[in-house]
Parts: C-alpha cells; structure tokens; sequence
C-alpha cells in the first residue's frame, strides 16, 4: 500500500457571522434564511491577490463554501455519532453525518450571494445569507453553485430525511419593547431584520439532542426551563412555556458597545 500522504492548508479567509457562540447555530445552510454574513477574504494569498479570483462570481446566485471546524479537535472524533435530527437515540457512521467531530474536521455549506464587494477595505468581501457558521471560521476555499451539476433529483436523504419540526415562537410584553428600542435607535439598520431571524433560530430549536429528547417542547419537565444564546450584539434569553418557546429579553451582550 502506497504510503498516506498529508496536506497542509492556508485559509484564504474568514467568516463574520451573526453566531457568536456554537449554540444556537443552525444545523444546516439554508435553514435559517435570514441568518447572514461576510466572507471577508484575504487580500493576498501565496503571493498573489485574491481580488481578481472573485472575477465574474457576481453572476451566480449562490455559493459553496469550504471551511475548518476550528473549535473541534480532530484528534477526538469517533466513527459513531448520535445525530440531533434523531435525537441521540440512534447511532450512526460520523461520514454518514454531517457532524463536526470528523477525520478532518472539514465543513461544506452552500449559501446564498446577496453582494461581492471586491474593492472593500482590508480585502474583498462576499456578503451571503443562510449562514450556518460560527464568527470567525477559517474559509478554505469557495467555488460557485452550479444548478445543472448541484441540484439532482430523485435523491434519499437516508437517516435525515424526515421533517423538521417547527415549535411555535413568541414574544414576551419586555422583550417587544425591548426590540422596539433597538430598532428605533438602529441608525445604521444593523439590526433591521433581528426579530425574524430569532423566530427562525428557536421555531428550529437550538437545544442539544439530550435536551430535546428529555424535555420536548410539550412535557411537563421542559415546562418554565430558560436558555440564552448569543446573537449579533445581543444576549437572546428564552424560556419553554406552554408549549412553545417565549423570548423574555434581549440585552447587549457584555462585551459589546451600546447601541447607535
């Protein structure tokens, strides 16, 4: 047998998501449409400028993306996952999965071009919506989606091909004011579009497997129990009540400016 050869990799960039922290993104691209980004690229990679490799890209809708699970440890992977769309009561292959606890712990998303800005300061840029990335991931490379190669019919989707359950989303009476003061103090129409984007994050919801096979959204046990995650510049605290999810608050996260 040949002897196994190795790569090494530089990125060509990284990407500057509304996800702050790993809970609460999204699963799969494309599930949370409103969930967007910039692909903030390098000026130079290996010597030469990124800025003409973006040449004529602004003529496709839609983009892949491939990119390192930089907060998963390669070393750690195991051939068998317990995949949350299963609700960890059934095992199966990790390459059978899109888990991040891989051989190589590499992802592949496909996303939707909203602008390709290739003169922006400090390198080009490719804002994209249905982001399913953590800020700051390390991006690989991007190649065009191409629908007669990339769209196949007829297809199986296995293990992953039931469904996904919606959970109803609403808003408590300070949480409504709340927004309604960050969008009228939003000068720079930041946040715009920030109430939709939680109602799409939590109708999935963003609970671990355990949680969700433990306390569904309709059990009694789940009944009152409170969760946050970070989103943007905010802190997005939540609660199970009646059977559907309730945003209590959305203060500034910590670290973060106040609002202009």
């Amino acid at each position: 047998m040949k002897k196994r050869e190795s790569w090494s990799f530089e990125p060509i960039g990284i990407a500057q998501t509304c996800f702050k922290e790993k809970f609460g993104i999204p699963r799969q691209p494309g599930l949370v449409a409103g969930a967007t980004g910039t692909l903030k690229l390098f000026p130079h990679h290996t010597g030469e400028e990124l800025k003409g490799a973006l040449r004529s890209l602004e003529g496709f809708s839609h983009l892949w993306v491939i990119f390192v699970f930089h907060e998963h440890d390669a070393k750690k992977w195991k051939p068998g996952i317990r995949p949350p769309r299963l609700g960890g009561n059934r095992k199966v292959g990790v390459l059978a999965s899109r888990s991040p606890h891989r051989p190589n712990p590499i992802g592949l998303s496909v996303v939707k071009i909203e602008e390709v800005l290739p003169d922006a300061k400090g390198g080009p840029e490719i804002r994209v919506s249905g982001v399913d990335l953590l800020d700051g991931t390390p991006i690989l490379d991007i190649k065009p989606y191409i629908e007669y190669a990339d769209s196949i019919s007829g297809t199986k989707g296995g293990w992953a091909d039931e469904p996904i359950t919606k959970t109803p989303v609403a808003f408590s009476p300070e949480s409504e004011l709340r927004l309604s003061e960050i969008i009228q103090n939003d000068i720079q129409k930041k946040f715009i579009g920030l109430r939709d984007l939680i109602i799409e994050m939590l109708e999935i919801d963003p609970r671990p497997a355990f949680q969700k096979r433990r306390m569904p959204p309709g059990h009694p046990s789940a009944e009152g129990t409170r969760y946050g995650f970070a989103l943007l510049d905010f802190d997005v605290k939540w609660e199970i009540k009646d059977g559907h999810f309730r945003v209590l608050d959305i203060p500034l996260l910590k670290k973060t400016s106040p609002v202009k």
